[in-house]
């Protein structure tokens, strides 16, 4: 299923390249925007490191704090806070929290279906901080890899639109930790200077 996901958003970023360089571009023109998203976060395989019998909970709210500016018609740059993920753990050992966070940079490129409706993927790095705490101790560990996603803007006026979105950030914790992937599906506002 894992591989299946990648898959698919491969070939939708793909799909979404091709169109932004076939046809309108952005309705909005070249210009600062800031915004935030809300959503869910879901841990690829998140409690499969849990011991047996260990109550998991490996899905968790997601948001970011963003701002980017507006290239061309086709293209933008954006710049990101997100809080990525929580997982907690507990049975009879104790409990145990583990908590990301990311900064990320990407670059985005859409297509306008409408006026106001637009589609675009996006394609960047992030560096991560994961944290646990646990009656056993605490650890820290940083990394940085690939993000990528997919969604869609709708543009209500000039200075306000509203997007959904699906962005995965590949490979995320450590040596110590272990790494997996961490998909966020999300909502949020843009606002544009």
């Amino acid at each position: 299923m894992k591989s299946q996901l990648s898959r698919v958003a491969t070939l939708s970023l793909l799909g979404i390249g091709m169109l932004a360089a076939s046809s309108g571009g952005f309705a909005q023109t070249p210009g600062f925007y800031a915004g935030g998203t809300i959503g869910r976060s879901m841990i690829s395989d998140g409690c499969g490191v849990v011991a047996a019998g260990v109550a998991c909970d490996d899905t968790s709210t997601a948001w970011k704090v963003l701002a980017g500016y507006q290239i061309g018609k086709h293209f933008a740059a954006e710049a990101g806070y997100t809080r990525l993920a929580d997982r907690a753990s507990g049975g009879a050992g104790g409990a145990a929290n583990t908590k990301s966070t990311a900064f990320e940079a990407v670059g985005i490129g859409g297509n306008p279906l409408t006026a106001s409706f637009s589609i675009y993927g996006k394609l960047g790095m992030y560096t991560a901080s994961t944290k646990t705490t646990a009656a056993a101790g605490n650890a820290e560990e940083s990394n940085s890899n690939l993000t990528f996603g997919f969604g869609a803007r709708y543009d209500f006026s000039k200075p306000l639109g509203v997007r959904a979105e699906w962005q995965r950030y590949k490979s995320v914790g450590g040596d110590t930790m272990g790494r997996t992937d961490i998909t966020v599906l999300s909502i949020g506002a843009i606002f544009r200077f």
